[in-house]
This record gives structure tokens, C-alpha cells and sequence, in this order.
């Protein structure tokens, strides 16, 4: 029974004739594949005219970028530029003739890293001061000359003349080593100590001199001249001592303005009228 049906269905398709079947996109999937082929030649249309403006306005050439260029020895560039992370460069420097600048909102900080990057030295700018963080701080002339040095031990100032020009000096805290110590021409020279003592010591001697004005030493209780060894020499055309006490008068109608220097036992001076002999053992009673 099957095969007599195929076999009349087999009959009936040879006497209508061959049927063509149409393969392809028709109707609405046809324009809707058109339309976004269309949206994507715009798409690529719009990306490459903004590909060619940001090539223009970055002024991007073989050479580099802006003012960004890129040369055998490294990049150059040129103008103002704002680094928003960290800047790691073995060399910076400017165009020869033009200053470097460095300018920041906050503070500028400089670090000198180990190969564990730990830090070494830092130099750090900012609005209150200048701190630099290193084991020794040292300047120096073109001429490779000490001029400053300062670590944990000492500080060493290499010039020639160290100058003070504050209006009330400096201050020391502590103890002071210097060969000389004076002031500017026509300016005064006061070493001075507030509340404590002021030592001077030198193992081969001290020498002050005034060339030009007066030398004055001004204490509230004892002013001591001391020499161990040696002697005081007092070398003078003239030498005051207006202030020394005066013994009693050898006689009541004597009016001499006639003095003898006499030196009591504990070597406190004191005057004596002058007489035809001397007069200090009969003023004794001003060394008590």
C-alpha cells in the first residue's frame, strides 16, 4: 500500500513540474541587516574623525606627543607639566640657558632609594620649612671647598668668616671652639652670659684687644684676675682705680690730696694720706 502511494505522489510532482525554493533575507530581516550595516559604517565613520581630532589637538607626530618628544637620549619636554603620580627618572634637567622649576600645592619631596627601596636620603620642601633627612649634610664651592658639614657628631663650618648679623647675636647652649671671635669694623663685640658663667680657655694663651675703642668687663659680685704661673702685668700710661677705700687721716688739719697705694694681708688696696713716711700700718683697720 506505501509504495502505491509514493509511486502515485511521484507521478503527480513529474506532471506539475519542478518547484524552486528562493534561499536568502527578504522582507523586514533585509532592512533590519541594512539599517545596522549602515549604523556601523557611521559608527566607524564618527570613531576615526575623532581619532584624527585627538591626533590633532595632542599633536601626536613620530617624534612624540605635544610637548613630550622622544630622542636617542631619552624624552624631552617642553613647557609646564603636571605629574599626578610618582615621577622615576635617572637624570632631570632643563634646556640648556632655561631654569628647572618645581612647583607643587603642598611640598615638593625628593628620596634616594637603596636596591631594598628603603630610603636614604629625603629632601622635603614645603610650606613651613626645608627638611633634609640624611646621615651627613654637607656644601661645598665649584671648587670642591668645605663650606658647611653637619652629622650626629659635629658641625663643621668651612668658610673662612662666619658673620651673625641678628640683631641680638647668637646664642650657644652649649661650648663653643673657634680661633677668633670678633665683631664687624665700627660694631661692638659682647660676649655675655645672662645666667650662668662665662669660661675662656685656650692652652697657649688669650688675647683681647680693642684696636680702635675701649675694652670693658662689667660683673655684679667679683671681677678675679688669676694667673697661676705667671705674672699680671697692668701696662698703661694711666691707671684709674677711683673707687678704693681710704683710711683714716694721720692728722686732722691735713687737707693733701697726696695718697699712698698700701695692700693689706688679703690683698685688698686701700689709700693712705701720704706722709714723710709711710702710712699704711697705721690705717690697718681698713683690712678688717
Amino acid at each position: 500500500m506505501p509504495q502505491e502511494q509514493y509511486a502515485h505522489r511521484s507521478t503527480m510532482q513529474t506532471s506539475e513540474g519542478p518547484q524552486v525554493y528562493k534561499v536568502g533575507i527578504y522582507g523586514w530581516r533585509k532592512r533590519c541587516l541594512y539599517f545596522f550595516v549602515l549604523l556601523l559604517m557611521i559608527l566607524i565613520l564618527v570613531n576615526l574623525a575623532m581619532t584624527i581630532w585627538i591626533l590633532k589637538v595632542m599633536n601626536f607626530t613620530i617624534d612624540g606627543m605635544g610637548n613630550l618628544r622622544i630622542t636617542d637620549k631619552g624624552l624631552k619636554l617642553e613647557g609646564d607639566s603636571e605629574f599626578l603620580k610618582p615621577l622615576y627618572a635617572k637624570e632631570i634637567r632643563s634646556r640648556p640657558g632655561n631654569p628647572l622649576y618645581f612647583q607643587s600645592a603642598r611640598n615638593v619631596t625628593v628620596n634616594i632609594l637603596n636596591d631594598k627601596t628603603k630610603v636614604l636620603t629625603r629632601l622635603v620642601t614645603g610650606p613651613q620649612a626645608v627638611e633634609a633627612h640624611s646621615q651627613k649634610f654637607e656644601v661645598k664651592t665649584l671648587s670642591g671647598k668645605l663650606l658647611f658639614s653637619a652629622d650626629d657628631n659635629e658641625v663643621v663650618v668651612g668658610a673662612e668668616r662666619l658673620r651673625v648679623l641678628g640683631a641680638e647675636g647668637t646664642v650657644f647652649p652649649k661650648s663653643i671652639e673657634t680661633p677668633n671671635v670678633r665683631a664687624d669694623p665700627f660694631k661692638e663685640l659682647r660676649l655675655e652670659s645672662p645666667t650662668r658663667a662665662l669660661v675662656m680657655e685656650a692652652p697657649k694663651g688669650i688675647e683681647i684687644n680693642a684696636e680702635a675703642g675701649s675694652l670693658k668687663a662689667t660683673c655684679r659680685t667679683e671681677l678675679r684676675l688669676e694667673s697661676k704661673d705667671g705674672e699680671i702685668t697692668l701696662n698703661s700710661a694711666k691707671i684709674k682705680l677711683p673707687n678704693l677705700p681710704q683710711g683714716s687721716s694721720s692728722s686732722a688739719g691735713s687737707r693733701q690730696k697726696i695718697y699712698e697705694l698700701c695692700v693689706c694681708p688679703n690683698g685688698r688696696l686701700f689709700l693712705s694720706q701720704a706722709g714723710t713716711s709711710s702710712t699704711c700700718q697705721i690705717n690697718t683697720s681698713v683690712c678688717l
